[in-house]
């Protein structure tokens, strides 16, 4: 024996009936908070200010980053290739 339902309700009317409670305000207040920041730090995805900030380590970042690879390969983090 096959029983099939098919319920049409929003979200809103399934948490309700489920006794869960309705996270809209919170939700809100969420998107709100991470658009004021998105807003407030967009100038530090301008590209210059990226390679500034990425380039300000020197080559140190770069060698490490090749030393993992090399770990990461199983080969030696010696600095020889």
């Amino acid at each position: 024996m096959q029983v099939k339902l098919d319920i049409e309700c929003t979200p809103q009317e399934a948490r309700a009936f489920f006794g869960l409670p309705d996270v809209t305000p919170l939700n809100d207040q969420l998107v709100a908070e991470m658009s004021k920041r998105m807003s407030e730090n967009m100038s530090a995805l301008d590209p210059e200010t990226l390679m500034k900030s990425w380039m300000s380590y020197g080559g140190q970042m770069q060698d490490q980053f090749m030393a993992l690879m090399r770990q990461a390969a199983g080969g030696s983090s010696s600095g020889k290739s």
